[in-house]
């Protein structure tokens, strides 16, 4: 699907406010509500739009800790690699995952309530998935720029 300004516009919006109601939205775009509906729609339809949901501060629900996880893999096979990324799906505290070049294999962020259950969780549950040759943990001291949003530029 090509983006087009219209639909940039109406992503960059629906990402900093997914609550928006369409009245409101297509007031911001400057189209009608009815057309503005169907952009929406189309998007959802192509999967640009994925779903919809809501930022939470993780500090303020218990997760002081993040931790970044560099993962080596024995066998690259991709029996052995799609085993890992099922156990790794499975795990509650693993919050993204991604295949990664380079010197590691995966890249895995994790959040915790503190360094004591981080450690418990890195050396009986991590260590353990299949195919574990080597990781690296990388604690966040201080997030300076968390996610929140795609840069979306039109593409015609």
């Amino acid at each position: 699907m090509q983006i087009d300004k219209t639909d940039a516009r109406i992503l960059e919006r629906l990402q900093a406010d997914s609550r928006i109601t369409n009245s409101e939205l297509s007031e911001y775009i400057g189209m009608s509500t009815s057309p503005c509906w169907r952009r929406v729609k189309q998007l959802e339809e192509a999967q640009v739009i994925k779903g919809y949901g809501v930022l939470i501060d993780r500090k303020k629900i218990g997760l002081g800790v993040m931790v970044f996880i560099r993962v080596s893999i024995d066998s690259h096979s991709e029996k052995e690699a799609r085993k890992f990324e099922e156990e790794v799906i499975a795990l509650e505290h693993v919050v993204a995952c991604y295949s990664i070049g380079g010197d590691a294999d995966f890249l895995l962020q994790v959040v915790s309530p503190d360094l004591d259950t981080y450690a418990e969780f890195s050396m009986s549950v991590i260590r353990r998935l299949p195919g574990i040759k080597e990781m690296q943990s990388m604690f966040v001291l201080k997030e300076i720029k968390p996610f929140l949003s795609f840069p979306v530029r039109s593409q015609r």
